[in-house]
């Protein structure tokens, strides 16, 4: 585990993950994933605006069909990650130009002592550069296969 206690899989909740992304744009899939945060719907739209200003910083299109959109925000008190899934595919910007399919949001609270935020964007990068693109992940069903896919997967790391 590399010293490191965070679980992905720990963190994601079967209701946090939407296998259908409908959205064919990069802000409608930052809609979709943040319309699964436990938030209202004023705290979701601030979220978006915050995610929204971190995409244009620089894409988070991590290449090999996966993103991992993120920020910091006072609208959580915990890290929270969320986790979709789109079957045709967005293009995020990524840096091999590929269309993204698996997107790993994450929204950590400004405090984080112990760097959790750092470590599961580092955890979920680790995973994606031996992503293979025809992973269970892809292909998994229901929200329950793609976190035990996800835990089979961090196994290996």
């Amino acid at each position: 585990m590399g010293g490191s206690s965070v679980s992905l899989a720990g963190l994601l909740k079967p209701g946090m993950v939407n296998l259908g992304l409908k959205a064919s744009s990069r802000d409608g899939i930052l809609k979709e994933l943040v319309s699964l945060a436990p938030l209202g719907e004023k705290a979701q739209h601030i979220l978006l605006v915050n995610l929204r200003q971190r995409e244009e910083l620089g894409s988070t299109g991590i290449g090999r069909g996966v993103a991992i959109p993120h920020c910091r925000s006072l609208m959580l008190n915990s890290l929270t990650l969320i986790a979709g899934r789109s079957k045709a595919g967005v293009d995020f910007g990524s840096i091999d130009k590929k269309p993204a399919r698996l997107f790993l949001l994450i929204i950590a609270p400004p405090h984080d002592p112990k760097n959790i935020y750092l470590i599961t964007l580092g955890r979920i990068a680790q995973l994606a550069k031996d992503l293979a693109p025809n992973d269970p992940l892809y292909t998994a069903d229901t929200p329950a296969e793609f976190i035990a896919r996800l835990a089979e997967l961090e196994k290996a790391l």
